[in-house]
């Protein structure tokens, strides 16, 4: 049975000729690209900037006397999954409210919406009661709101600055800058933390945005992420430091004209309107009076174990466009996913496996060690041609010893793990955004890097590798769930060789698509089209 139909023979003829004309576009791009002028780099510095280095007198603060209530034994961190989106968002706002002295934040995505507008307000807020504020983010979505930055900025308790910025900072003016000087443009920071008094940090994989927290009116992302306290936290603060310090980090006030003067004060009414979405969502929304107790529940069901930080260093302005090589992260993940002996457990957002990875998942099954991963369908991909860079090397993977699955978007599980019940009806879309990997059931890492080759080479990513057996055994049996039937199509080849997707994998002759399930033969051309361009590093 045919989950979907074939692309239509018209269709077909089309992405034939799509094909005949595609090195001649490359070209076209070239000749584009050879004609951009040079001069558009990395802002000036005005003037130097003083080095900062994160708040750590925590142990002083009503956070850190929460943390010491939980008498974690030395070297050992403590550490909680933050399994929906919802738990994810209710975390964070009740660390801004119990905040007393510094909040760190680094971000590669922060939206303007719902619960986006929600948090900047309790930061505003937070900021008005004398806790100092420091916001880094990447420059690839700030685009038209530097003077929405500029204005936290110029409160004098907040810092904003903007890691590896656009030169030109509007319009066909930054999609130039992106062109002639794509090198360094490219090396983006993926980067996810929160660090609340030097004795909290949230690390993992959501960005700050609606699709994160359950709370966006079409997609929402099954993602994942980890509240710590203990050692972690300062090796976390210390990243931040670096990348805050980073010579590619430019203050918001060096990139915009907006004078802070002219600016006001924060809209109150959206942040009204906002607060009134998220309770309707979420209930009840944390307060100082009762915030800290919230976090005193929070920290009573972390696990102790031993936690590191993984992550990579931000880089200098003439390296940035050296040749490609692996990252620091990446490379730590590597040698720790070569001790594995039984299984191992991918769940990537994206997943481009380069020819060093494949000859090394490979290996391992060789060795008999069974390899299993889950990412996202067609269908349920945000991005088509990430998912193209993906469909480009998946017969690859299949051929490396994977057991490759594929989220629907209309996944059964959604319903468990998406706290919003109008979320999981048609049409909205469950996709997949966690950077999970469980070794051997023992050791898991939680992350922001995608197995892919952009997470691999180009950005800098962050997360925790975690020694606890009752933890991986619990985020194993979350992902086996999302890879049965009834929450993906298990990808695998039919008798002649050909790529088939099952939607039961325990009945081969069962019900099969030979096409990518769920979707429009337009969507599929889309992808194929992408598909041609040997773009995987830099999707």
């Amino acid at each position: 049975m045919s989950i979907s139909g074939p692309i239509p023979a018209q269709c077909a003829r089309t992405g034939h000729a799509v094909r005949l004309h595609v090195q001649a576009l490359r070209w076209c791009v070239v000749a584009l690209l050879a004609l951009l002028p040079g001069c558009a780099r990395l802002p000036a510095q005005p003037a130097p900037l003083a080095l900062q280095t994160h708040f750590t007198a925590g142990a002083a603060t009503t956070l850190g006397q929460l943390v010491a209530t939980q008498g974690l034994p030395e070297g050992l961190s403590g550490v909680r999954v933050l399994d929906t989106g919802r738990d994810a968002f209710l975390e964070r706002a009740a660390l801004i409210e119990t905040a007393e002295r510094a909040i760190d934040l680094q971000y590669y995505i922060w939206n303007s919406d719902v619960t986006g507008i929600y948090l900047a307000h309790r930061l505003y807020a937070a900021a008005g009661r004398g806790v100092h504020v420091r916001l880094l983010l990447d420059d690839v979505n700030v685009a038209g709101r530097d003077a929405a930055l500029a204005l936290l900025d110029s409160h004098p308790n907040i810092e904003v600055r903007v890691y590896n910025p656009f030169a030109r900072r509007h319009g066909a003016g930054r999609v130039l800058n992106l062109l002639g000087d794509f090198k360094r443009l490219n090396r983006r920071m993926h980067v996810k933390t929160f660090t609340v008094d030097d004795s909290v940090t949230i690390i993992g994989g959501r960005n700050i945005g609606d699709e994160y927290f359950d709370a966006h009116a079409h997609l929402n992302f099954r993602d994942r992420d980890v509240v710590a306290i203990g050692p972690v936290v300062d090796t976390t603060a210390q990243m931040f430091d670096d990348f805050w310090n980073a010579a590619l980090s430019r203050p918001i006030a060096a990139l915009t004209d907006t004078q802070p003067d002219a600016m006001g004060k924060p809209d109150s009414a959206a942040f009204e309107r906002a607060a009134h979405t998220i309770e309707a969502l979420h209930g009840a929304l944390p307060q100082r009076s009762d915030a800290p107790q919230r976090l005193r529940t929070s920290f009573a069901g972390m696990t102790q174990a031993q936690a590191t930080l993984v992550h990579d260093r931000p880089a200098a302005p003439e390296t940035v466009a050296a040749t490609m090589l692996p990252q620091a992260g990446s490379s730590a993940l590597d040698a720790i996913a070569a001790t594995v002996r039984k299984e191992l457990l991918i769940e990537s957002a994206y997943l481009v496996l380069d020819d060093t990875t494949l000859e090394g998942v490979a290996w391992l099954h060789a060795q008999g060690i069974q390899v299993r991963a889950l990412t996202n369908s067609l269908a349920s991909n945000d991005v088509t041609p990430n998912h193209a860079a993906y469909a480009r090397r998946r017969e690859r993977i299949l051929d490396s010893g994977v057991e490759l699955h594929e989220l629907r978007p209309d996944a059964a599980s959604c319903r468990e793990l998406i706290m919003n019940a109008g979320a999981c009806l048609p049409p909205h879309v469950f996709a997949l955004h966690a950077k999970t990997y469980v070794l051997d059931r023992q050791t898991v890492y939680v992350g922001s890097l995608n197995l892919n080759m952009r997470s691999r080479y180009l950005n800098a990513e962050s997360g925790l590798v975690i020694d606890s057996p009752e933890m991986a055994a619990g985020i194993a049996q979350a992902i086996e769930h999302n890879m049965k039937p009834a929450n993906s199509w298990q990808v695998a080849r039919d008798e002649h060789g050909n790529l088939v997707w099952r939607s039961d994998a325990s009945a081969p002759g069962g019900a099969q698509s030979d096409t990518e399930p769920a979707t429009s033969w337009s969507r599929r051309l889309s992808s194929e089209f992408f598909a041609l361009w040997p773009l995987e590093k830099y999707l």
